[in-house]
């Protein structure tokens, strides 16, 4: 048996904890004939080719996130002797602003002036804000249903998007200021985590992809189905946000009318989550495997102040209805070290980031907004992989460069 086929044939992917086969749809890859160049210059960059096939996936998962109108939940209330200080609901963003987020849950958490703290939830959020809390000299005990790598911000796509989905247009004026406090706090913080090993954090160069100019309008119709979202990335700290540069059309290689480059931090979650999580036990921090199933359960915990960062978990936990969930489908492919760089085609509904734990492709569908489905399409991830690859087929040298 030829080793291409029995890779075909043999490959599953997880989702969650459940292992599931992939249909025979899986053949249909792109042409294996199509090979793309060796490699593509842009203005200096070297673009390696991606291995774009569904023979290369690894793994596939389904994410909700927690999104808020309002933003996310920051805030104390009294439960019996208890006190909680809510830290959830942060859509898009949980990865961007966990220590922003955490830095202020911390602070009224210590307002309330007991040493011991529990923290429940070990996700993105969890985990930031118990080693903050710590570096502000208080004892943490993180209760969890789930740890890495099966919380639910594990399957995310590791960006530094701080505004994604964080709040409505609606109430932009009356969370900025929030926001912009959250976002510069988090961004020293991974400042200070680049270059260590693993490369828990480090800087990418991203590409927009798009078929009509940028800004003028006529977006696609998965983006009209939600809600209209400031850009605080533009509007607050453009100070800290590297410029998106247009690149002329005979300078890249992309099949695509309009290109933008724009460089942005990428969090490699397998490295990162080990990165936290070995901290937070070094500091002394204790992990207890506990599912809280209602509000009532919070009073089982001997703390007396709680951080309660469930996520979208805090939906059915507290029965938050102001928690709208927002749907997301990736695939892992194998990872690929040579490509440092990634793109996001809208009217293609595809993305793909350089992590280094394996190429993530995010599928983009128009029912993902409000969508609490969490079953696993294995035919909407083969399908995102299968356009990445025709894209990537489709790429060429720039002009002037195609005789290198």
């Amino acid at each position: 048996m030829q080793r291409r086929h029995f890779l075909r044939d043999s490959l599953s992917v997880i989702a969650g904890s459940t292992l599931t086969a992939l249909p025979p749809t899986l053949a249909r890859a792109a042409d294996p004939a199509v090979v793309p160049p060796a490699r593509l210059d842009v203005e200096g960059r070297v673009l390696s080719p991606i291995l774009a096939s569904p023979e290369r996936i690894i793994e596939m998962n389904v994410c909700t996130r927690p999104f808020r109108p309002k933003g996310p939940r920051i805030e104390t209330e009294r439960l019996g002797n208890k006190t909680l200080v809510h830290n959830y609901g942060h859509g898009g963003s949980g990865w961007s602003l966990s220590w922003g987020s955490g830095n202020l849950a911390v602070g009224l958490a210590q307002n309330i002036g007991n040493r011991e703290i529990a923290i429940v939830g070990c996700g993105a959020i969890g985990m930031t804000t118990a080693l903050v809390a710590q570096q502000a000299g208080l004892s943490v005990t993180i209760y969890a249903k789930e740890l890495p790598p099966y919380v639910r911000s594990y399957r995310a796509t590791g960006a530094w998007t701080p505004d994604s989905r964080i709040c409505t247009a609606e109430y932009a004026t009356a969370f900025a200021n929030r926001w912009e406090t959250m976002a510069r706090y988090s961004f020293r913080r991974f400042q200070s985590l680049l270059g260590l090993a693993g490369n828990p954090v480090e800087w990418r160069d991203m590409y927009s992809l798009s078929d009509r100019p940028f800004g003028a309008g006529g977006g696609n119709d998965h983006e009209s189905l939600e809600p209209e979202y400031p850009d605080f990335s533009r509007d607050l700290i453009a100070d800290i946000t590297p410029t998106a540069i247009d690149i002329a059309p005979e300078a890249h290689p992309f099949p695509a009318a309009h290109v933008r480059r724009r460089s942005t931090m990428l969090f490699n979650i397998t490295s990162y989550s080990r990165l936290l999580l070995g901290d937070f036990l070094q500091n002394g921090g204790k992990l207890i495997t506990l599912e809280l199933k209602d509000r009532g359960d919070f009073a089982a915990l001997e703390e007396k102040t709680i951080i309660n960062c469930t996520g979208y978990g805090a939906r059915s936990l507290l029965n938050d209805d102001s928690i709208v969930p927002v749907r997301g489908q990736t695939a892992k492919l194998i990872p690929q070290p040579e490509v440092n760089y990634g793109f996001n085609y809208g009217d293609r509904r595809v993305s793909v980031y350089p992590r280094r734990d394996g190429l993530l492709v995010q599928a983009q569908a128009d029912t993902d907004y409000n969508n609490a489905a969490e079953n696993l399409d294995p035919e909407e991830s083969i399908s995102a992989v299968n356009r990445l690859a025709e894209i990537v087929a489709q790429m060429r040298n720039p002009a002037g460069l195609a005789r290198r």
